[in-house]
């Protein structure tokens, strides 16, 4: 559990509840407050920015004058809150959910580029409060605070009654319906009620084209039981060991899904941004949008689960998106497929923590990342073969990756970690083209393209002999560039993607030496600021994602006692919901940086596939 600052007003990262209808999420608080939500979808200005700043406003529905609840849980097997709270005088629970529904036309909020499935977002916040014994004073206040707090309307109650409240800035329509009685206050509603044992109350909040929202309690908790039923449904379809890390993996395959963008099949890197890598420091990035690397985790991931469906659709929206100039894919794109993601501040906001500048839009994406073709190819490669068939529209991609990977192999670039200084011959990225040149291989042979079968092996191998004799270090260790013997973690992909043979001792001494030198009181840090020029200032905690990576490429080595103790000291630092931010603070205990971060997750997942696997082998042999 992460401790909490008193002298702060901002609730720790891991203890926000995410909340999803594949559309767009929300970030509510310990205390019932909703103090993160874009609407109406993942990468729009926030409605509610509490996260960022205390003035950027907030949405809360709870016991009056009660900020601490008994119990928070997740609805098993959903992304539905469950909030039970002990007052003085009598106990409620509080249902929160970003509401879906059997699909019932075209949505003309967020229109899709993909096949629409049966069910899909109502655009809906809605939140239902039960008194389970005694009698419960129930606030709720509706603050909200437009593009990323800079603008505040006031609220405009219907003549109807004083159930309704309408507010509009710029293209961006909201209403606020409940069955309690609204008051205007500034640019708030607010209501107070009594709920005596067994009464109920509800409020919701609508971004759809119609503004419809529940007709009444009753329609309200229908609303969230059906978001219940959708969810069990779809976890349902996923295969899932009878295992002790099944909740685990559980709780990441709806995270993961949860950070889909349904009507693209795009995936975010995060729900956030601006949550700060280091405490009070300027590593503060907007996670909102689609990293192309992110693709072969996805996949593998997706179908691992047999979420074939989800897998095939992030796979056409990687076939999807615009090339460069030069033929290769941007290292990340907007969900809806944009290349522009230019950066800018907001230094009209206080940032998490006073974690400033709070970044929107990504100055990364239009860097040199030699790692995307592989990503890509090796994506191409796992649905080709679980699909059976190479699909026609991506042979041009493989080619044009292809052909992107064999002419830039020998430059530098900034690295799978986007460092901003200086570029380099990074050892990741050459793994990365070695991927991209030997799945390509793959493909065309698949294909029955036997002359390119030939020489795109041939320039992989050429590839693997460069990095052999470059980026090894004297004492048989993968160095980070071929400038230096400083440790990157990122040279676990070697592992990962089988550039060296499991029993090759510079692979067992590179795995050993993340380990053993790379670590944080077992937890992996990306490498060492004082080592590596990234054109930022501020030590970083370790990085999630990486300690799930040593995890598994343990495993690949043999070093199996060591990979589960490892997984084990990971489930511990989970948050009270299973969710992982991009980072961990070991001396202080804390999670840090943008949160949810699907990475870590999906590392998660693989990590202990590769658990499962191996104790399924050893079951086999006995």
């Amino acid at each position: 559990m992460e401790p909490h600052n008193p002298t702060s007003p901002f609730p720790p990262i891991a203890e926000y509840a995410f909340l999803s209808d594949c559309h767009t999420g929300a970030l509510v608080a310990p205390d019932g407050s909703v103090d993160w939500l874009c609407v109406p979808r993942f990468d729009s200005p926030s409605v509610f920015g509490s996260l960022l700043d205390r003035e950027a406003g907030y949405f809360r529905f709870a016991p009056y004058g009660i900020n601490v609840p008994t119990s928070r849980a997740y609805e098993p097997g959903t992304n539905v809150m469950v909030t039970t709270w002990h007052t003085p005088s009598g106990w409620v629970e509080v249902r929160d959910a970003l509401t879906m529904a059997p699909r019932t036309g075209v949505d003309q909020v967020t229109p899709h580029t993909r096949p629409p499935a049966d069910d899909d977002a109502e655009h809906l916040l809605v939140r239902t409060a039960t008194c389970i014994d005694g009698s419960v004073r129930m606030e709720l206040v509706c603050e909200p605070a437009f593009d990323y707090g800079r603008a505040r309307v006031p609220w405009t109650l219907a003549e109807t009654g004083a159930h309704v409240a309408d507010v509009t800035h710029g293209d961006v329509s909201v209403r606020l319906s409940t069955d309690l009685a609204l008051g205007a206050e500034g640019d708030a509603v607010r209501a107070r009620h009594v709920l005596q044992a067994g009464e109920t109350a509800y409020c919701a909040l609508s971004w759809s084209a119609s503004l419809d929202g529940p007709a009444d309690a009753e329609d309200a908790a229908a609303r969230v039981a059906a978001t219940v039923r959708f969810w069990r449904r779809w976890l349902g379809r996923a295969r899932m060991p009878d295992h002790r890390l099944r909740p685990f993996v559980e709780r990441s395959a709806l995270t993961i899904k949860g950070l889909t963008y349904m009507p693209t099949g795009a995936t975010v890197a995060a729900l956030t941004t601006g949550l700060p890598e280091t405490p009070g420091g300027e590593r503060n990035w907007d996670y909102r949008y689609t990293w192309v690397r992110d693709s072969t985790f996805t996949l593998q991931a997706l179908h691992y689960l047999l979420l074939d469906w989800e897998a095939d659709e992030f796979m056409q929206f990687v076939a999807d998106v615009e090339p460069t100039e030069d033929g290769s894919l941007q290292i990340m794109y907007g969900i809806d497929g944009r290349r522009d993601l230019t950066e800018t501040t907001r230094d009209d906001l206080s940032g998490y923590q006073g974690a400033r500048p709070v970044r929107i839009g990504n100055g990364a994406f239009d860097q040199r990342q030699n790692d995307v073709f592989g990503a890509v190819l090796d994506s191409i490669l796992l649905h080709t073969r679980r699909s059976e068939r190479l699909p026609a529209r991506l042979w041009p991609i493989v080619e044009s990756q292809a052909a992107c990977a064999a002419a830039v192999w020998r430059e530098p670039d900034q690295g799978i970690w986007e460092a901003r200084g200086k570029p380099q011959h990074y050892v990741s990225s050459k793994i990365m083209c070695w991927v991209a040149m030997d799945r390509a291989a793959q493909l065309a042979g698949i294909r029955g393209e036997p002359a390119l079968q030939s020489r795109w092996g041939g320039i992989a191998d050429e590839i693997k002999a460069d990095i052999l004799e470059h980026g090894v270090s004297d004492r048989g260790v993968l160095r980070q560039h071929y400038d230096t013997d400083a440790l990157d973690a990122s040279n676990l992909l070697a592992a990962h993607f089988g550039l060296l043979d499991a029993t090759d001792e510079r692979l067992h001494a590179s795995v050993l030496a993340i380990a053993d030198e790379l670590s944080e009181n077992g937890f992996v840090l990306r490498y060492r600021t004082d080592e590596t020029d990234d054109g930022m200032s501020g030590k970083e905690g370790t990085f999630v994602i990486c300690s799930f990576w040593l995890v598994s490429a343990l495993m690949v080595v043999g070093e199996e006692q060591r990979a589960l103790d490892l997984m084990e000291r990971l489930l511990r630092i989970a948050s009270p919901f299973g969710l992982y931010a991009e980072e961990y603070e070991v001396d202080a205990a804390r999670h840090l940086g943008n949160f949810p971060q699907a990475f870590s997750h999906l590392a998660l997942i693989e990590a202990s596939a590769r658990i499962v696997l191996a104790e399924r082998r050893q079951e086999m042999s006995l």
